[in-house]
């Protein structure tokens, strides 16, 4: 112990036998960041509500993807299982999303785009029974979208997020360069046309109220599904817009 890094302490031990001989101490009894603790819980809890972005309160754009992920995070059963692409998309489920039980989320090392859709299916080979949803950007799906082929039995539920841009790129881009945007804009298909050649259930959301009756149809179809969810390409992250980026990039080089 020691040999490699030089701890303050070190000590050997089970995590049973370490947390039993912890919660003996009688500083664990009222520890001194207790406060710091209630206000990161505090902090962390206010962050599961959606960002109110205009004065009204709301939402800017016809879809609320907090309020979506919201129901989301109330529908999914306990044993769900979650894969996620790379992007400034998976803000939305990384936010609003919860896990009760280990083992529910997949996710890519290193950012690596075009993993969401592929784990999915795999995931779902894996555990038939489970609920599976994967989420990716536009970009990744026409990265490994096709893998919905080879999707059998129920499959997963896709929901893809169209803003028609790599989005990430974008945002570094409004942030360094306001207004010069370069290849991040995407031409993108027909995505539920697409999926239903693959013979995957299909829909598009536009509207919040549209995402809950999508879903529930994708389940009872008992096959591979996406859901298209056309986001507006102003809501780049979960707490700004590509707007507020440029002008705070603007007035700092100014």
């Amino acid at each position: 112990m020691g040999r490699v890094f030089r701890p303050i302490l070190a000590i050997q031990s089970g995590m049973p036998e370490i947390a039993a001989a912890l919660a003996a101490l009688d500083p664990i009894a009222n520890p001194s960041w207790a406060a710091w603790r209630r206000e990161a819980r505090a902090d962390y809890e206010a962050g599961l509500q959606p960002s109110k972005l205009t004065p009204e309160g709301q939402s800017p754009a016809a879809l609320d993807l907090g309020r979506v992920m919201t129901w989301l995070r109330e529908r999914l059963p306990d044993d769900a299982i979650i894969t996620s692409d790379a992007g400034n998309f998976s803000g939305w489920p990384n936010r609003f999303l919860q896990y009760r039980r280990p083992g529910r989320q997949l996710g890519p090392t290193s950012g690596a785009m075009g993993y969401g859709v592929p784990a999915a299916i795999a995931a779902k080979l894996a555990h038939p029974g489970r609920l599976v949803v994967g989420f990716v950007g536009d970009g990744g799906f026409l990265m490994t979208g096709q893998e919905i082929a080879t999707a059998e039995g129920p499959g997963p539920i896709i929901l893809l997020f169209n803003n028609a841009m790599y989005g990430t790129i974008r945002m570094h881009q409004e942030r360094r360069f306001p207004g010069r945007v370069s290849g991040t804009s995407l031409k993108n298909p027909d995505f539920p046309a697409l999926a239903r050649a693959y013979g995957a259930f299909a829909a598009q959301v536009a509207r919040t109220e549209e995402f809950a009756p999508a879903f529930e149809a994708a389940i009872a179809a008992k096959r591979a599904a996406v859901i298209e969810l056309k986001m507006d390409p102003e809501m780049i992250t979960t707490r700004t817009t590509l707007s507020a980026l440029r002008r705070q990039a603007e007035a700092t080089k100014t």
